[in-house]
């Protein structure tokens, strides 16, 4: 195929976790999709039913590789798994509320909250990436993966902060900016990959998900 065809990646934020519904940061903790969730995978796959991929690749953690191989069971492809497709690790906030990490980390949270990249994350069962480590991970990853299939369509199923990542590279968005865009469970986030430059086409589509949905915490 020649190189001159887009590749087209269809990035997919897993379903919801009992964590996601009372705003407690799971990280590189692995929790599995709550029913709520489950009910998501099973929609979204339905709603991709008829589309063409050729590859379906998914994060190691759990709420991920469900999701995926909900699709993997409609669409009928292998689902490869990526470690490099992870949630940010986020040190010692990992398990804890919001409410809580505000309380026990002030500085640290300050900073997170300020959106300071280079910033260290308190110690914790894992060790902590800075914003700036993982960004450099998930679009090495992403990348990597549309430069090995060029031209076909690749389904890619991550976390909240990976979609965010690749959004920010698509959008050329400085890293020190705030979110201010939704970034949903379950939604499907549409790009292509051209010379490895990564360009939007549709952001947060969650019709197939009615009733409500949760944004990313």
């Amino acid at each position: 195929m020649h190189n001159d065809t887009p590749t087209r990646i269809v990035l997919i934020r897993h379903g919801e976790t009992a964590w996601n519904a009372e705003r407690r940061l799971q990280g590189h903790l692995d929790i599995d999709l709550n029913e709520e969730g489950q009910r998501q995978a099973r929609a979204l796959a339905a709603s991709l039913a008829n589309e063409h991929f050729d590859v379906l690749v998914s994060s190691d953690l759990a709420r991920a590789s469900q999701t995926a191989k909900a699709l993997g069971d409609v669409i009928g492809l292998p689902l490869y798994i990526d470690g490099r497709l992870r949630e940010r690790c986020y040190g010692g906030f990992e398990g804890l509320l919001y409410a809580d990490i505000a309380e026990r980390f002030p500085k640290e949270f300050a900073a997170w909250q300020g959106r300071d990249v280079d910033a260290q994350l308190p110690p914790g069962q894992n060790r902590g990436e800075s914003f700036r480590e993982f960004y450099d991970r998930v679009i090495g990853a992403v990348l990597g993966w549309a430069e090995d299939n060029p031209g076909k369509s690749l389904a890619i199923v991550a976390h909240g902060g990976v979609l965010e990542c690749i959004y920010r590279a698509a959008l050329g968005l400085s890293l020190e900016t705030p979110r201010d865009f939704k970034v949903l469970n379950a939604s499907v986030n549409r790009f292509t990959v051209q010379g490895g430059k990564l360009e939007l086409v549709s952001w947060g589509e969650v019709a197939h998900l009615q009733p409500a949905v949760l944004d990313d915490i």
